[in-house]
């Protein structure tokens, strides 16, 4: 205590004049602590008493007085427990110095006082540094939560407008298939708006979304394409919602639409032992190379980061005119 009084003591001058600016009235408390603090000191200095009583009570509440200073509300939270405390506990104390005889016992006895006086001023502390702990970490994950719902309102809409676009055509063309593709948009969109405001949703639920997409690309597609999704039966776990839509979205944009000919996409998905793999190949045009790997990628790693820490795997391998995407996620 008194190193740190001390410290604040050489240092006050350097950042007083620009605190006092902001905070005149904790400024002008703490210089009066100090002074306070000075006064006790000089007056334990110059007493004759050994472990002058009125030096340890008057440290224990500049200890105290300060603690309010910096913890105002926190401080209020406990004020009438530790005042409380601290009457009974200096009444004992004095009552040991005026009335106990025995030298030995009120040596033992005034060691163990001084130890119960210190206590609570430490665990109040030790309390305060844990509610800060406590504050940081739900702000934590506050901010985290913020991220997450930026990071999937970023997922790309260019999907929706271009198969609001080939709607129209279908609905000129008086087409067969626009009910379907009406029918199928209606599901996505609910899903991506609903199901995607969600912690986690059933794999079963995620599956059928992804299945809503492919199935309206191959409405939209006037070519031919290979297009295989492979997926296990155990499908009663549980995932963050639109994980995988981004490199299926990456597939179609980056592979299919560039190519003329002899386009395809691979998707395998099997789950076991509470690890959930997802795997994606396609062939893409060179000129695509570069974008194969884009902002969709990165955004998908922020929100595993945050969803999965530790607790996930991604592997991309680029060989020749052959993009694969490895996804594994550890779900508990």
């Amino acid at each position: 205590m008194s190193f740190l009084f001390s410290w604040l003591l050489i240092s006050l001058p350097i950042h007083y004049f620009s605190f006092l600016k902001q905070h005149k009235t904790i400024s002008l408390k703490l210089i009066a602590l100090i002074f306070i603090f000075l006064v006790v000191i000089i007056n334990d200095e110059n007493s004759k008493i050994p472990d002058n009583p009125l030096t340890f009570a008057g440290l224990i509440s500049i200890g105290l007085y300060f603690f309010s200073i910096i913890a105002p509300s926190y401080f209020k939270k406990y004020a009438l427990i530790i005042i409380g405390f601290y009457i009974l506990a200096f009444g004992y104390f004095y009552y040991i110095r005026i009335y106990i005889d025995d030298v030995n016992r009120y040596l033992q006895q005034e060691k163990e006082i001084k130890i119960i006086l210190t206590i609570p001023f430490f665990v109040l502390l030790l309390m305060w540094f844990f509610q800060q702990w406590k504050w940081l970490k739900t702000l934590e994950a506050k901010k985290s939560k913020a991220e997450l719902s930026l990071l999937k309102s970023q997922i790309n809409p260019h999907f929706f407008f271009n198969t609001l676009n080939n709607l129209y055509g279908l609905i000129i063309e008086k087409s067969d298939d626009a009910p379907n593709v009406v029918l199928k948009l209606s599901d996505i969109m609910r899903y991506t708006i609903y199901m995607g405001k969600e912690d986690l949703v059933p794999l079963k639920d995620e599956i059928e979304y992804l299945k809503n997409y492919i199935e309206l690309h191959k409405i939209r597609y006037q070519k031919t394409v290979d297009i295989v999704f492979n997926h296990s039966q155990d499908t009663d776990y549980q995932i963050a919602p639109l994980l995988f839509i981004i490199p299926l979205e990456n597939a179609f944009k980056h592979g299919v639409e560039s190519l003329t000919e002899d386009a395809f996409i691979h998707i395998n998905m099997r789950s076991e032992n509470n690890i959930i793999h997802f795997d994606i190949e396609n062939n893409f045009e060179e000129r695509e190379a570069n974008a194969t790997v884009g902002i969709g990628i990165d955004n998908l790693k922020q929100r595993l980061k945050l969803l999965y820490p530790n607790k996930y795997q991604i592997q991309i391998e680029v060989k020749d005119d052959i993009y694969k995407f490895m996804l594994k996620i550890e779900t508990v």
